[in-house]
């Protein structure tokens, strides 16, 4: 499984809450941040997801988010 894909599954797991790139870093164990970062940037661009300033649903800071778009 890629980091692609292990975090496209955590955010649809969690349905519309948004989570954040360090809680997503912190919940897969992933060793360095910018790969978060990076793939929550590439998932933004397709359809169902959105990433946008709002308060993370994990840590609750207000912070850029992405959540999956239910339908």
């Amino acid at each position: 499984m890629t980091v692609l894909d292990q975090v496209r599954g955590l955010i649809e797991r969690l349905s519309s809450e948004p989570i954040c790139d360090d809680c997503i870093c912190e919940k897969l164990g992933l060793t360095v941040r910018q790969h978060a970062n990076h793939k929550t940037r590439e998932l933004a661009g397709t359809p169902g997801f959105e990433r946008r300033k709002d308060l993370c649903s994990i840590c609750r800071g207000d912070k850029v988010v992405i959540r999956h778009l239910r339908k």
